[in-house]
């Protein structure tokens, strides 16, 4: 298999959903310049996530230049099952999200850029709730950031020194 097979397979993997599409207009003598940012996450729906902001004068050039960034992004978020190890409130800016962990059935209780954060996570079972800023971009960064300091059962365990029982 050649390398670049490899990538393309690799890439291949994930999922990607575009969250949040802006545009902005520059006004010159000719008339107004349009262009684009588009908020994008990628995920394999089973720990690893990733997003990514695109900036262009097209919004599909946007998406693709988000898409490469999402891709180099990727995080590992450890689960518990179908949901996550602890509760955590975490901040970036002027957005606030709390994430609870939460029982079988639950399903994913969350809006707009965490529910897609989450769900490309592959967390299946989990009650969330963004607080201050609306932007979904420093949602999404705050989401990241809650999801960075999540630390499993072992991972806590093997820092200390203890053994897992």
């Amino acid at each position: 298999m050649a390398k670049q097979d490899y990538k393309e397979k690799v890439a291949s993997d994930f999922e990607e959903t575009v969250v949040h599409i802006n545009r902005n207009s520059k006004v010159v003598k000719g008339g107004r310049n349009f262009s684009f940012s588009a908020l994008v996450v990628c995920g394999d729906g089973n720990g690893k996530v990733g997003y990514g902001f695109g900036k262009a004068n097209e919004v599909a050039d946007a998406i693709r230049k988000g898409s490469e960034a999402a891709r180099k992004n990727i995080i590992t978020v450890p689960l518990k099952g179908r949901t996550l190890p602890h509760e955590v409130n975490c901040k970036f800016k002027g957005a606030k999200v709390m994430v609870k962990p939460a029982s079988d059935g639950t399903g994913l209780i969350a809006g707009g850029g965490m529910r897609a954060v989450l769900e490309l996570a592959g967390v299946r079972d989990v009650l969330a709730k963004s607080l201050g800023s609306a932007n979904q971009v420093n949602v999404v960064k705050a989401t990241f950031t809650a999801l960075q300091s999540m630390r499993s059962k072992e991972q806590i365990f093997a820092k200390r020194g203890i053994s897992a029982k």
